[in-house]
């Protein structure tokens, strides 16, 4: 899929991982639409960005303005989903069990979200023309290496985190028929708005834990593996641990 010329669909677009993918489409040719509840940093980067670029307000949880940002792509041939929200508990601590609502709303973004633009979005670019070699579009969804080395007190993130992992091979089968292509990328420790605050030293100390490079990823070095993603027809079905060869101790 070339991105010069696509229309593209960026979820949770207005920060960290998102914005950087944004950038990068956009900087190869791509027309994006930024899709995310944060409606002043959205509409501040396509103000930014300028040409090719729209923002449409977008909450995962709802099929009507998810389906508004999908529509409002055109012929939709790209989409990246990097929306998503954390929580800590264990599953019995010193107050007793985990609180359910918690847990059943970060399934509910992380997961079920995912899910949301994925079906839709995949149904979108079923109607378009087949481009070279029958593809219609490409989906690239974001885990978490938490879906594999969860610490303690993931479990809710982990488990949302996880069930995307489950989904990508039986998505990208299903959506064979059609020529879509669908990936995930599970990243390690990147600088992004859920490490907002934590201080210079807790962020070098995270970053020492990785095997090499020894720091915190780059949102940039995101946008580079889904660009690669969306380019190279092949990778189809597949999870893509992007973490420095890191492993999650327990704690």
């Amino acid at each position: 899929m070339k991105i010069e010329g696509s229309s593209a669909v960026v979820v949770g677009g207005a920060s960290g991982l998102g914005a950087a993918t944004v950038r990068r489409l956009h900087a190869g040719g791509a027309s994006v639409v930024i899709a995310d509840i944060g409606e002043e940093r959205g509409q501040a980067l396509a103000g930014e960005l300028g040409e090719r670029v729209r923002f449409v307000r977008a909450d995962v949880t709802d099929p009507d303005s998810v389906q508004a940002a999908v529509d409002a792509a055109g012929e939709l041939r790209i989409t990246v989903c990097c929306a998503g929200i954390g929580w800590a508990e264990r599953v019995v601590g010193k107050r007793g069990s985990h609180a359910l609502d918690p847990f059943e709303r970060v399934i509910r973004v992380n997961l079920i979200g995912t899910f949301n633009v994925l079906r839709l979005a995949g149904a979108a670019m079923a109607s378009n023309e087949p481009l070279e070699a029958g593809e219609r579009g490409v989906c690239v969804n974001t885990a978490s290496v938490a879906a594999f080395d969860g610490q303690i007190g993931q479990i809710a993130y982990s488990a949302s985190k996880g069930g995307i992992v489950g989904m990508t091979l039986p998505a990208a089968r299903d959506l064979s028929v059609v020529g879509i292509r669908v990936c995930t990328i599970a990243p390690g420790i990147f600088e992004t708005p859920l490490l907002g605050e934590l201080s210079d030293e807790n962020r070098e100390v995270l970053g020492k834990a990785i095997p090499f490079p020894a720091r915190l990823g780059r949102p940039d070095e995101y946008a580079a593996l889904a660009a690669h993603i969306i380019e190279n027809q092949m990778l189809n079905g597949e999870v893509i641990r992007l973490d420095g060869a890191l492993r999650m101790p327990p704690k």
